[in-house]
């Protein structure tokens, strides 16, 4: 790709950001003609060229691809996850100690410094918004109202599903509209037992399916890529672009228009203002590696480096007009911030199925959409909103290869016979959108470019611990309900920011005093800045969030290059 990023050349657009929101953006815009600069703070990925785990089996990885205490003391943030640790797909991770960050209460913020950034580890779920999700705040009296609705998105909904492939099963339902899919992988024998046996013991609209997932499958045609091939080696990047991301997808589409440029290594700093015109004139960068400051130029800015890294480049954004931040006129930029609570639900062990197995490593599990708070019988006094769950059943015979438990040939004949079956179902769940959960950044502890660092004042509140509540005990009763064993009821509240859905720092709404952008992904007040990655969010929804990062991405750009067009 062209990396030759030249500070003199008056660009059409530029693009902060090339994860999930910023390839879209840069597709778009590129397809429409723009000369486009996208800007990257980490370093270049190169599609399969730069996935060196992509075929490594577990033995050849040293320590069976558990890092050492030294690589551990470099992520210890980022490994409360559980897993961006690994050595398979740990150097897709930022380093903690290069890239500090302070919590006045704990946040988890998970990221990813590269071309591509977090879109070649998401976890690829990827469901609509319906009206229910767009009309909540305005119907409870929460935070503030969208400006859009369904029928606005619903087209790029469309446009965007039809590009990057998303596997699933059609529904009906009105609170997650069906989308247009490839096949939908298959439930095992188990997942179809819960299926069944809650349809005949729940009467509150609970259907259990195959998660929704960016994954071809089929025998449909996308540019440069291939289908699944079922090796559930995601996060480390796949050959075969089976699954959506920039790198495979659009990024390319990008790069075919001869109309892309991408720079790595650019931190960008601020967003330039010029008071005459009222308009941003391009962005002040600072290069990774010289540390020099470069300034770029452009007709439009896009910011699409996450949600809390497109609020601090507004928040440094100051000047005369913005003394506080560009376009935070309402005081709200930085607050709001909103995750998934998850880690709600239950275990257990399921009997009957010993005759039964599965083949391939399915990349996906299942999925039991919201059935909470959707009117008559499902509604529910001590809590807002609603959750689905994930999950899957599985078999498995680790306890069966401890040393302790089997010698000989008795450990070899019991690696060969699989375990007991064992299904999970874990809640999502929505968290409302507070003021006082926010970040700020401190000037006292500045990062090693001379930035200011994030400082997160964000926890769950009472409405989000009454949900869970609910996620644990409905989860036991549809265990209970399909008569299986052992069931382990599971609630590990953790913190914001472990969802990795962090979103509404810089949120639409109609009024320029409540909010910062406007229904186009505008800031209010600069036309021609974009904020289209997470930042937008004016209310969480209880599904994953990228394939709506998406479609209002590609709707923004094209916003965008009409109005170039027009010259507005």
């Amino acid at each position: 790709m062209n990396t030759q990023a030249n500070p003199n050349e008056q660009y059409d657009a530029i693009v902060v950001g090339s994860g999930i929101s910023g390839g879209w953006a840069a597709k778009e815009l590129c397809e429409n003609g723009l000369k486009t600069l996208v800007l990257e703070r980490g370093r270049m990925i190169e599609h399969i060229k730069d996935y060196h785990t992509m075929n490594m089996d577990p033995w050849d990885f040293k320590f069976k691809g558990q890092p050492t205490r030294e690589e551990k003391a470099t992520q210890e943030k980022q490994a409360r996850t559980g897993y961006t640790t690994n050595q398979a797909h740990r150097h897709f991770f930022v380093n903690d100690l290069e890239h500090p960050y302070n919590e006045t209460k704990r946040f988890d913020w998970m990221r990813g410094y590269h071309v591509g950034g977090r879109s070649l580890v998401w976890g690829r779920h990827s469901y609509r918004w319906s009206d229910i999700d767009f009309e909540a705040n305005k119907k409870e009296g929460v935070a503030v109202d969208w400006p859009v609705r369904y029928k606005d998105i619903e087209s790029w909904y469309s446009k965007v599903e039809e590009f990057i492939g998303v596997s699933g099963e059609a529904l009906g339902l009105p609170q997650l509209p069906d989308s247009k899919f490839c096949p939908p992988m298959e439930l095992n024998c188990v997942e179809t037992d819960l299926r069944e046996n809650m349809q005949k013991n729940f009467d509150d609209g609970r259907i259990l399916t195959i998660g929704r997932v960016a994954h071809i499958t089929g025998n449909g045609t996308y540019e440069g890529r291939s289908n699944c091939q079922f090796r559930d080696r995601c996060m480390r990047g796949c050959p075969y672009g089976g699954y959506f991301s920039s790198n495979s997808s659009t990024l390319p589409a990008a790069h075919k228009t001869g109309n892309l440029t991408i720079r790595p290594h650019s931190i960008v700093a601020e967003v330039v203002y010029d008071p005459k015109t009222k308009k941003a004139t391009g962005v002040k960068v600072i290069d990774a590696e010289s540390k020099e400051e470069i300034v770029f130029n452009a007709k439009v800015v896009f910011l699409c480096a996450s949600a809390i890294a497109s609020a601090a480049i507004l928040m440094q954004s100051k000047s005369d007009r913005f003394p506080n931040g560009m376009g935070n006129d309402s005081g709200e930029l930085g607050h709001n911030i909103m995750d998934h609570h998850f880690k709600a639900g239950a275990w257990a062990n399921v009997e009957g199925y010993e005759d039964k197995h599965y083949k391939g490593r399915r990349p996906g599990g299942i999925y039991l959409p919201r059935f909470r708070n959707l009117g008559g019988n499902t509604d529910q006094k001590s809590f807002k909103r609603g959750y689905g769950y994930q999950g899957g059943a599985s078999r498995s015979h680790y306890e069966e290869v401890v040393a302790e438990l089997a010698y000989g040939k008795n450990l070899k004949d019991s690696v060969t016979k699989p375990g007991k079956w064992r299904i999970l179902l874990l809640g999502f769940g929505e968290c409302l959108p507070y003021h006082e959960n926010k970040m700020t950044l401190d000037y006292d502890k500045l990062d090693q470019w001379g930035l200011p660092t994030v400082t997160f004042d964000a926890e769950w509140k009472e409405n989000e611990y009454e949900m869970r509540k609910d996620m644990v005990a409905q989860a036991v009763a549809m265990f209970e309900k399909a008569g299986y064993k052992d069931i382990e009821p599971w609630d590990d509240p953790g913190a914001p920011g472990l969802g990795i859905h962090e979103m509404g720092t810089a949120r639409m709404g109609k009024n320029p005093k409540t909010s910062v952008c406007n229904g186009n992904n505008q800031l209010h007040a600069v036309s021609n800045v974009y904020v289209t990655d997470g930042a937008f969010m004016t209310s969480a929804s209880c599904v994953n969030p990228s394939l709506t990062y998406m479609a209002f991405s590609a709707r923004a750009a094209n916003h965008a290059a009409n109005q170039l067009k027009k010259q507005a």
